[in-house]
């Protein structure tokens, strides 16, 4: 009997070997970080939306915290995925606009992880320049172009990453290009447009509901490639020793999202599961930006969080609070995607407030005009613009806009409704105002000016605008 016991033992002990061969085994959280490309939060049903199942986010959501107020500083893609991988906002990393270098010498988490032993690798796309600032380990499987009229997807180089040292802790991005347009991938035959139920910022006509139609169809691939993300995770034994983020990075290329500051441009979407740590299912109001992002992923390791534009929100994650920042903070420069249009605005959660530098200007915006098959239904919202009221206000609130705009989200959602100037939210729109000032002020943003062909001309010779 002793023998048989002692027998088991070893046993025991063996398989304890073998499983600590599989696992992780230093102490310090792996980090995944999966990012959709161009995907309007409130399209997806966690955050109301009514048209396309996203079964594999939901399921993220109900193992960790969602985000309900969770923001990019820019709604374009150099500028929002720089603003996450180097805690810093465009006036002071120095990418002001879209296809924009990071400033000589700005650091990211490449750099940062890498002071606490992190080897940090990115599937799919990058967007970001230069190396020097951005020196993530290119790992293959992923499809890096966001036009492309595919999306490859193979797990296989990612678990092989993740797999291919236990001792040392990684960090992942993995950076899809789904439902970013053209909008060529995925089954738009799974959705009936005509019974589509359309945002109200969007004209309604049958070209409209044909396009988002198919890109409503690349949500679901998006969806999917979240599912198999996981799945490598959870393969490679690495799942419940993993920060898991998924965050759904600026609007989709529809008016009033991408390449504007209405909120389903600046928004996005943001789930964190972190065993152990956050709350199976929950839910915070906490109001973060990007910016935050990487000072949190910091803290969380024990490594120093200051010296970023952005702060810390662990304690969010451990459940201690539900509040972070008192304001948000967004810009936008339309050059080279159109004629500058600077804009700056601010939210505190519950009231959005825009300023629109150069309100005298028409806004345009060259991909939307352009003559690409995501944007073919420009041409119908014209043709009907004059069909009534709502189809006027749609199209002319989008290219001609006052100074100053002001929402309350409670009660306006899709922010249809400009108060400013209304006398019983004057005091709200001053103290959105003031506090968007100092925010300028601070980052040495000086305004109009940055976003002129000079300016961005400057900045791809390395130099860079002075207050």
């Amino acid at each position: 009997m002793k023998g048989f016991i002692s027998i088991l033992l070893q046993t025991c002990l063996l398989l304890g070997t073998l499983h600590l061969s599989f696992a992780q085994t230093n102490s310090k959280p792996n980090i995944l970080i999966i990012i959709g490309d161009d995907c309007t939060h409130s399209d997806l049903s966690l955050y109301g939306g009514k048209n396309v199942r996203t079964p594999a986010i939901n399921q993220l959501a109900t193992e960790g915290l969602t985000f309900n107020k969770a923001y990019v500083t820019m709604s374009m893609c150099t500028p929002s995925r720089s603003e996450l991988y180097t805690g810093m906002q465009p006036a002071h990393n120095g990418v002001c606009w879209n296809h924009a270098r990071a400033r000589t010498g700005t650091q990211s988490m490449v750099q940062h992880l890498a002071k606490m032993g992190y080897r940090t690798g990115i599937a799919g796309k990058t967007h970001i320049k230069p190396k020097k600032t951005f020196p993530f380990e290119m790992v293959p499987g992923v499809e890096r172009n966001c036009v492309s009229e595919t999306s490859d997807y193979d797990p296989q180089g990612m678990y092989d990453f993740v797999t291919r040292d236990r001792n040392q802790p990684f960090c992942l991005v993995t950076a899809l290009t789904t439902p970013h347009a053209p909008w060529t991938v995925g089954d738009p035959s799974h959705f009936k447009p005509e019974e589509l139920e359309l945002p109200p910022y969007l004209v309604d006509t049958k070209e409209t509901r044909k396009a988002y139609a198919k890109y409503l169809a690349e949500i679901e691939v998006l969806d999917e490639q979240v599912g198999k993300t996981i799945e490598m995770l959870k393969k490679a034994g690495a799942y419940d020793n993993t920060i898991v983020i998924f965050t759904s990075e600026q609007g989709a290329q529809f008016p009033y999202c991408k390449w504007t500051n209405y909120d389903n441009g600046v928004h996005t979407a943001f789930i964190v599961r972190w065993k152990g740590v956050t709350q199976p299912g929950s839910r915070t109001d906490a109001l973060v930006q990007y910016c935050d992002v990487l000072p949190t992923l910091l803290d969380a390791i024990g490594a120093d969080s200051e010296g970023f534009d952005g702060t810390s929100f662990l304690p969010v994650l451990q459940g201690e609070t539900d509040e972070h920042r008192d304001y948000a903070y967004f810009m936008h420069n339309n050059w080279p995607e159109g004629p500058p249009y600077p804009i700056r605005s601010i939210t505190d959660g519950e009231n959005h407030y825009i300023l629109n530098l150069n309100s005298e200007q028409m806004y345009v915006e060259k991909h939307l005009m352009g003559k690409t098959n995501h944007s073919a239904y420009w041409p119908s919202w014209m043709f009907n613009i004059t069909k009534s009221d709502e189809n006027f206000q749609i199209v002319s609130g989008y290219m001609i806009r006052e100074r100053e705009e002001l929402y309350v989200h409670a009660s306006d959602k899709y922010e249809r409704n400009n108060l400013a100037g209304e006398p019983s939210y004057q005091v709200i729109q001053n103290r959105l105002a003031r506090a968007l000032a100092l925010w300028m002020t601070e980052q040495g943003d000086p305004g109009a000016l940055i976003d002129t062909e000079a300016a961005f001309n400057a900045q791809k010779k390395g130099q860079h605008f002075e207050q």
